[in-house]
C-alpha cells in the first residue's frame, strides 16, 4: 500500500523559510516523478514543482528562484525548500507521486500540510 506523508508545514513570517518533507512507502520511489502541489482557500489546486527520478526539475513561474525541490532516493523522501515566502504562498501543500507514462488518475497523494505566511 502506497503512502505519502508530508511534514514541515506551519506558520512563518513573510520573507521566512520552511522545508517540507514527503516520506514515501510501498512504492519503488526512484521510478516515480515526485511533485508538490498547493491549494489556497477558494482556489484550484496548482502545480508548484516536480522532480523526476533522474532529478530533472520543473517549477511554476510563481515560485522560480524561491523554492527548490529535491529528493533522496535512498531515504524515499522528497523535499520542498521554500525561501523568501510571501503571503500568497499560503496554502495546503500536497505531495504527489506520478509513474511516468500512466494516467494521472492513478497518481498517489499525501494528506497535505498547511503553510501560512503571515506577520
Amino acid at each position: 500500500q502506497v503512502q505519502l506523508v508530508e511534514s514541515g508545514g506551519g506558520l512563518v513570517q513573510p520573507g521566512g523559510s520552511l522545508r517540507l518533507s514527503c516520506a514515501a512507502s510501498g512504492m519503488t520511489f526512484m521510478l516515480y516523478t515526485m511533485g508538490w502541489y498547493r491549494q489556497a482557500p477558494g482556489k484550484q489546486r496548482e502545480l508548484v514543482a516536480t522532480i523526476r527520478g533522474g532529478a530533472s526539475t520543473n517549477y511554476a513561474d510563481s515560485v522560480k528562484g524561491r523554492f527548490t525541490i529535491s529528493r533522496d532516493n535512498a531515504k524515499n523522501t522528497a523535499y520542498l525548500q521554500m525561501d523568501s515566502l510571501k503571503p500568497e504562498d499560503t496554502a495546503d501543500y500536497y505531495c504527489n507521486a506520478h509513474f511516468p507514462g500512466t494516467d494521472y488518475k492513478y497518481d498517489y497523494w499525501g494528506q497535505g500540510t498547511q503553510v501560512t505566511v503571515s506577520s
